[in-house]
């Protein structure tokens, strides 16, 4: 498949127009907007329907299969933090605590970016490995921590302090932060979602199909429209934050979605994997960073990193980076 017929695949999908006709509604100063329980709900309803489909093909998959690409995610994660913080850093001169909450982000991953690659390698013909729900939960981890600790390591937190440990003495933030990330949505229903499904089985499983499975595809169409409508008003936060970010927002994914490609082909996943993968690793996440950075780093700005995740990154990703991660994901496993 030639990258024009990627490209026309990936505009033309559901999820893609959803996306497009919310940031249109938004645009056209639409009165749609989703209840913010529906959101929550069809939040929910993804995470936990990507850790099921993780966990019940993690059932039926040899160790051996899982090895290299866990490997190279754990690498990939704590490298993406690091090029992005340097990038960011000396190159951008932006300041280290805003730096540091970018580089988690962008070290970080977007699961509705994730669910869409998965639904154009579906589209494409070139499925990827069941077991890439489990690759998200362990990327969504080593990339935070490691944005926090850049921030942090040259003894200057922009304003943010350490909380105080009790009346008189100051401790660490990392208490509260590890139990923001572990216990954050994002993490327990995937992680739950793939204890469940390895638990269950595929046999067990195929009681929820229809539920989990067969209408996933209309649920996540209805998300990206909310996601639609949430994007385009970030773009007036893009004219403030300057042509600068709108740069990184686009080139950091393209370099650590190469970079995934890259990876995914190494550690031996198809073509399919190693696209979703690439994706993977160039998306950046607004559910599980934002909620962390919000406790270790209270100083750093939400209208610099919620804007470029959300309002720069995600929409890039959705558009152009799939298919292109796709089209090198072919140029590289053929």
């Amino acid at each position: 498949m030639s990258l024009a017929e990627i490209l026309a695949t990936n505009l033309l999908s559901p999820v893609v127009l959803a996306f497009v006709l919310g940031a249109a509604a938004t645009l056209v100063r639409s009165d749609l907007e989703f209840p913010e329980p529906l959101y929550q709900g069809l939040s929910i309803y993804l995470l936990l329907a990507i850790g099921l489909k993780g966990g019940t093909a993690l059932a039926v998959t040899p160790l051996a299969e899982v090895v290299a690409p866990a490997a190279m995610t754990l690498l990939l994660g704590a490298l993406t933090p690091l090029t992005a913080f340097a990038a960011l850093r000396y190159l951008g001169r932006m300041d280290r605590v805003n730096a540091g909450a970018l580089a988690a982000h962008f070290g970080s991953v977007s699961a509705v970016t994730f669910l869409a690659a998965l639904a154009f390698a579906e589209a494409t013909g070139v499925p990827a490995e069941g077991f890439m729900p489990a690759l998200v939960a362990l990327l969504e981890i080593p990339a935070i921590v490691i944005g926090i600790l850049l921030a942090k390591a040259g003894g200057e937190t922009g304003g943010a302090r350490v909380r105080d440990s009790g009346p008189g003495g100051r401790g660490s933030v990392w208490g509260p932060l590890l139990h923001e990330v572990l216990t954050g949505r994002s993490i327990v229903l995937l992680v739950g979602g793939l204890i469940v499904g390895w638990a269950a089985g595929p046999v067990r499983m195929a009681q929820v199909d229809p539920f989990f499975v067969g209408i996933f595809p209309g649920l996540l169409t209805l998300f990206l429209l909310e996601m639609g409508l949430v994007a385009a008003r970030r773009l007036r936060d893009i004219r403030a934050a300057g042509l600068q970010l709108l740069f990184f927002g686009i080139a950091l994914p393209i370099v650590h979605g190469v970079l995934g490609v890259w990876g995914g082909t190494v550690a031996g996943l198809s073509v399919g994997g190693a696209g979703v993968f690439g994706t993977m690793v160039a998306s950046a996440s607004y559910i599980a960073a934002p909620a962390a950075i919000r406790v270790a780093l209270p100083a750093a700005k939400p209208s610099l990193y919620l804007t470029t995740a959300l309002g720069i990154t995600f929409p890039f990703n959705l558009v152009l980076g799939i298919p292109l991660f796709f089209a090198l994901a072919q140029l590289l496993g053929g």
